[in-house]
C-alpha cells in the first residue's frame, strides 16, 4: 500500500482583528510545524489565521492545499473576495461555508482550532463528531475558552481533543493521534 502524508486541516477566523496582536506569529507558526513535520496543509482557502497557516506552511517548503466555498476562481476572488496566496492547490467545491467546512474537516486526517468565530466552532463540531484528533491552540483570544465550555456542556466525553499552546508539541501530538489511530487501520503514513 503507498504510503500517504497526513493531512492536518486548519480552521480559524478570516477576519482576526479581535484575536490580539500574537495571532499571526503563532498562526504562521503553526503552518512552519505542519511542514516541517512531514504534514501537509489544508484550509478553507481564506484569508486571517487559515492563510497565515498556509503562508507559514509555504514558508518552511510545505505543500498547501485549500478548499473553497465559491464554485470557481472568479466567484472566490471577485463573490467571496477570498485570497488565493499561498496556496498550491485549490478546489473550487460551490458548497457556500457550511458544505465546505465539512468537506475541510472530511478531508483532514486531523484538525487545528485557532481564533475563531462561528464558522471555526461549526468546524470543531463537525470534527468532534468524527471523533478525529483535534488540537486547539490556546493563545489570548477567547475561543479555546468557548470551546472548553462546549465540552464540558456536551454531556459527552471526547479523547481525541487536546489544548496546547506551543505549535511544534501541538502538531507533534496531533500526529501521534492520528499514526495511532491509523494502525490499526491498515493505512501506512509517510513523514
Amino acid at each position: 500500500m503507498k504510503a500517504q502524508r497526513i493531512t492536518i486541516g486548519v480552521s480559524g477566523a478570516a477576519e482576526i482583528a479581535h484575536c490580539g496582536p500574537s495571532v499571526i506569529p503563532i498562526a504562521k507558526e503553526i503552518g512552519r510545524e505542519i511542514a516541517r513535520q512531514g504534514a501537509q496543509i489544508m484550509t478553507g482557502a481564506t484569508s486571517g489565521f487559515p492563510m497565515y497557516s498556509a503562508e507559514g506552511a509555504k514558508e518552511a517548503g510545505g505543500f498547501s492545499f485549500g478548499l473553497s466555498p465559491a464554485a470557481s476562481k472568479k466567484e472566490h476572488e471577485e463573490v467571496y473576495r477570498l485570497p488565493l496566496k499561498a496556496l498550491d492547490a485549490v478546489v473550487y467545491t460551490g458548497f457556500g461555508f457550511p458544505g465546505r467546512d465539512l468537506m475541510l474537516v472530511r478531508s483532514s486526517d486531523a484538525m487545528i482550532i485557532g481564533c475563531g468565530r462561528i464558522g471555526t466552532i461549526h468546524e470543531f463540531t463537525v470534527a468532534w463528531e468524527a471523533n478525529m484528533p483535534l488540537g486547539i491552540v490556546e493563545g489570548e483570544w477567547a475561543t479555546d475558552e468557548v470551546i472548553k465550555n462546549i465540552i464540558k456542556s456536551s454531556n459527552r466525553v471526547n479523547p481525541n481533543v487536546i489544548f496546547e499552546k506551543d505549535p511544534k508539541k501541538l502538531v507533534e501530538r496531533l500526529i501521534a493521534m492520528v499514526r495511532k489511530q491509523e494502525e490499526g487501520n491498515g493505512r501506512e503514513i509517510r513523514l
